[in-house]
């Protein structure tokens, strides 16, 4: 499916501005659908219905849509939030194992930014969340939407605050242009796996401006790595392609890196004016 085929769907359909869109899906599904749904006669309802654990925990929440383009990731989108939310964590129990693993990186994304009891947590009940549990993703799930909630609330358009929820995604998003994207029979990473590395690779660069300490690196890549996710950029990517994506991130002001950064498990900040040669460093050195 593409958005074409979305907005082409809705006019056979005859839909009309008291039409919902049902998103029924993963993140790509959703992000879709809202969008489809934001711009058919510049805007009607949408219910988000997320089937994955990362969509669960991040894309259905919050209101942001888009889709990608060969250029970057989520560069074409809307602001544009669900009518209401439905996820039933049963549909979790048909999830891939990969997927499972992937929303589980967003999770963990949760407490480096501003929980380290809910870190913690995360370290404890690595076994159970892998496993599958529902107990335990349920309240994976639910704490996650509690923060991701409560900063959204603050700052629905990003002018702020909720640029933090996006700790890992610039190089992250970087990673997954620069690889075209993963998808179904490729090896390419997919966003949650690529999220990882970008977390790894932005406490790597707090540590090297000294606004936190590499013990905390550490600690972060070890956890990552007892959630068998990958923690280095695949082999094959150039250090000067990835800074080229990172510069068209969306975060960037007057064409400056602005990135999200921290000062330690739980404190993250977003740092504008990032020295570029700083992030060549820690790019070629991972």
């Amino acid at each position: 499916a593409n958005f074409g085929a979305a907005i082409t769907a809705l006019a056979a359909l005859g839909a009309t501005r008291d039409a919902c869109v049902l998103a029924l899906g993963g993140g790509v599904a959703g992000d879709l659908a809202g969008f489809a749904a934001a711009c058919w006669m510049r805007g009607v309802d949408c219910v988000q219905l997320p089937t994955s654990l990362l969509a669960m925990v991040d894309s259905s929440v919050g209101g942001k849509t888009a889709v990608d383009i060969p250029e970057g990731k989520n560069l074409v989108g809307a602001f544009h939030p669900p009518r209401a939310v439905i996820a039933d964590t049963a549909a979790l129990r048909t999830l891939p194992p990969r997927e499972l693993r992937a929303g589980l990186a967003e999770v963990i994304k949760y407490g480096a930014i501003r929980d380290p009891l809910f870190f913690q947590w995360l370290q404890a009940e690595h076994a159970a969340l892998l496993a599958g549990d529902d107990t335990a993703l349920a309240q994976a799930i639910a704490r996650s939407c509690e923060h991701k909630a409560e900063i959204v609330a603050r700052d629905p358009h990003e002018k702020g605050e909720r640029a933090l929820l996006n700790l890992g995604h610039t190089f992250g998003h970087a990673i997954e242009t620069e690889q075209g994207y993963g998808a179904p029979g490729n090896d390419n990473l997919n966003h949650g796996e690529a999220v990882a590395v970008g977390m790894v690779l932005a406490a790597r660069l707090s540590a090297q401006l000294g606004m936190s300490s590499e013990a905390d690196t550490a600690q972060l890549r070890d956890l990552l790595l007892r959630y068998e996710l990958p923690v280095e950029i695949p082999a094959g990517l150039a250090p000067e392609a990835l800074l080229a994506r990172m510069r068209l991130d969306k975060k960037n002001i007057a064409g400056r890196l602005r990135l999200v950064l921290w000062r330690g498990i739980g404190r993250a900040e977003v740092v504008a004016d990032v020295d570029e040669a700083d992030v060549l460093r820690v790019l070629a050195a991972a």
